[in-house]
């Protein structure tokens, strides 16, 4: 058994497809199946069904499929040490970021990264806080940037900074010449909101303490998982919706004549990184938050020292 035949099964059981996970692993189909049989050989067991299509890991094959990705994970921090230790700063950085950040932050510091850190390489996910939850722990990422507390004993959460809510499109006419307006100030049968699933849904349901609609003074009941297509549908007068502080940093003149700022203690969103409690390769991470932090504008670095509310997830 070697580390080869470790990660053709693993790789095996990710693709369902011998010629699919030898593409993925650079050798051929024949040499990964080789390699495969002769591992089963040596077990005395059968890993993957074939007779199956797509192939199948057999009962016994989920089980030491698993213990395999323990053991490539744990290889793998090995050279992430040596790294640490002789401080090198390269190799592969798997991100995953929730969608409501993902198109507003990472324009931000990406080039600023690349340009400081060439040898490293940066792979990205969007995906929801559940999902990267998981991926966190199966080592499919190494580090989050999301909205926090996750409250997860698993997870190491490091501050980044507080991102601001406002209010984006039209207000009652009660309302409407507030300088600054309260959660109370929003018809919630005017409020668009991302589909299930998304942190941010949460927030801002909390925020404006939303309760089951009743009659709703839309024509239509509709949920996005983009920012973006809510912010067109606001434009459009189809609604109102509630914006984090990057997205109101990228509207024109017109769109920000279209938001409201909240009374104080301003409500906000604390964006994080996560990492799982075992990972090691703590300089990249370092790296990472050092670029985030140097292309933040100032404004929202400073919320630390203001009047400001955290919204629950």
């Amino acid at each position: 058994m070697n580390i080869q035949q470790l990660e053709y099964i693993v790789s095996l059981d990710k693709h369902r497809h011998f010629l699919k996970a030898s593409e993925a692993c650079f050798i051929t189909q024949a040499t990964l199946s080789g390699m495969i049989k002769k591992l089963e050989e040596e077990l005395n067991v059968i890993l993957f069904d074939r007779s199956k299509q797509p192939v199948r890991p057999t009962d016994i094959g989920i089980k030491i499929i698993e213990q395999a990705k323990i053991a490539l994970q744990e290889t793998n921090k090995i050279k992430e040490l040596v790294s640490e230790e002789i401080g090198e700063i390269k190799g592969d950085l798997r991100i995953g970021i929730i969608p409501s950040l993902a198109p507003y932050l990472l324009p931000l510091f990406i080039k600023n990264f690349m340009a400081n850190y060439k040898e490293v390489k940066l792979v990205i996910n969007e995906l929801t806080t559940e999902k990267i939850q998981e991926k966190l722990k199966d080592g499919t990422i190494d580090v989050a940037i999301l909205a926090i507390p996750l409250l997860d004993k698993d997870l190491t959460e490091e501050t980044l900074f507080y991102e601001e809510f406002y209010h984006y499109g039209e207000l009652n006419s009660a309302s409407a010449k507030k300088k600054y307006i309260l959660p109370e100030d929003i018809n919630p049968n005017k409020l668009l909101l991302l589909e299930e699933g998304h942190c941010l849904r949460n927030q801002i349901v909390n925020l404006c303490e939303l309760r089951v609609k009743g009659a709703s003074d839309l024509k239509i009941d509709y949920q996005s998982g983009s920012i973006e297509t809510l912010k067109q549908m606001v434009d459009l007068n189809m609604g109102t919706t509630i914006l984090p502080e990057l997205t109101v940093l990228a509207l024109n003149k017109e769109q920000r004549s279209k938001t409201s700022r909240f009374v104080s203690p301003y409500p906000v969103r604390e964006i994080g990184l996560v990492y799982y409690n075992l990972f090691v390769k703590k300089r990249l991470i370092e790296a990472l938050k050092k670029s985030i932090l140097e292309t933040i504008p100032d404004t929202m670095l400073l919320k630390k020292n203001m009047s400001i509310i955290p919204v629950k997830l």
